[in-house]
């Protein structure tokens, strides 16, 4: 199954010019509230975070979508970001890596022969390729966290959602979302080599995001089966025995699979539906209060909508807060 990511009428707009797609009434909750059960992040002065995104991720920043990037700014990060054509070029892939973000590519951002140039320019990134409020004024230094997320057409999974990790040489490495080499196990391998890179930089924070849910006419219930089985995994048993600080996971996925009663409204803060946040100091996930596909996507367009993106943002902003004060606190 080929399905696109790209810019639609459910983008942030932008240089293409789209018009943002609005809810036809504002969602509930608009913007992510400071959890009152984690020290203010950062301490000091800002954190530098980048965040590597397609379509779907510029959506969730935008001022006008999901409002991840004023929240983000609200809780003292200075961000920037990689999208579409953006950074060195990826000869194996044939063109600038910002522009392959699917599930087997990570092992060409982290892992491949141009890794070091790659994460050298991630690193020193401090420009913005998407719209979306920020801090003013670069602080200065590298970024210190990474967000790195995949877009919907890799939650399209096949093989059988128990197979444990493909050891050995992945066939997945590289490849885009379509491929046959798309499976539960080489998915689940290619995660675990991925950490052999991120042991080796204690001194930045790794923050997975899954990538969001197909509409359920774009999968069928094997296939929504699967995504659902393999982002559990990512939650649940990618960092069993990872004895690092340094890797946390946002299901993205997962928080997307359940509303408040049409796509246009969400249930961020109901105690119903499905969920990854903070509650009262503790990371609360719940999986099995909704379905396996999107519940925030428009006929014709899995990207999600603005209720949707805006109750991950309510979700992934105290969380975040928690994964750096955790890993802040490990010290070097």
């Amino acid at each position: 199954m080929a399905l696109a990511c790209s810019l639609t009428r459910g983008s942030t707009g932008g240089a293409l010019g789209d018009e943002p797609q609005v809810p036809a009434s504002e969602p509930e909750i608009v913007a992510a509230p400071r959890s009152t059960d984690v020290a203010p992040i950062p301490s000091s002065g800002p954190i530098k975070l980048i965040f590597i995104h397609h379509s779907s991720g510029e959506n969730w920043l935008s001022d006008e979508n999901g409002r991840l990037g004023i929240a983000l700014r609200d809780h003292g990060y200075f961000v920037s970001d990689t999208n579409y054509d953006w950074g060195p070029e990826a000869l194996e892939l044939g063109g600038p890596i910002g522009s392959y973000t699917d599930l087997g590519q990570w092992w060409n951002w982290f892992l491949g022969p141009q890794r070091e140039a790659v994460l050298g320019a991630v690193v020193a990134e401090s420009q913005q390729h998407a719209s979306y409020s920020r801090l003013e004024g670069d602080p200065g230094g590298e970024n210190v966290i990474v967000v790195f997320k995949s877009c919907f057409p890799n939650s399209a999974l096949a093989g059988d959602p128990g197979s444990p990790p493909t050891t050995g040489d992945n066939p997945i490495r590289g490849e885009s979302a379509g491929s046959d080499a798309y499976t539960v196990a080489n998915a689940k391998g290619l995660y675990l080599e991925l950490l052999t890179y991120f042991a080796a930089q204690p001194d930045r924070l790794f923050v997975a995001v899954t990538a969001p849910p197909l509409q359920a006419n774009e999968t069928d219930p094997q296939t929504a089966a699967n995504a659902r089985a393999f982002n559990r995994w990512l939650v649940e048993g990618w960092l069993a025995g990872y004895p690092l600080p340094n890797v946390a996971v946002f299901d993205f996925y997962n928080v997307l699979t359940s509303n408040g009663g049409s796509p246009d409204r969400n249930d961020a803060d109901s105690p119903g539906g499905n969920h990854h946040r903070l509650r009262a100091g503790r990371i609360e996930y719940i999986t099995d209060q909704g379905a396996d596909v999107s519940a925030y996507a428009h006929p014709g367009d899995s990207h999600p909508s603005a209720a949707g993106n805006r109750k991950a943002t309510v979700e992934f902003v105290p969380l975040l807060d928690y994964y750096v004060a955790r890993w802040r606190s490990a010290g070097p």
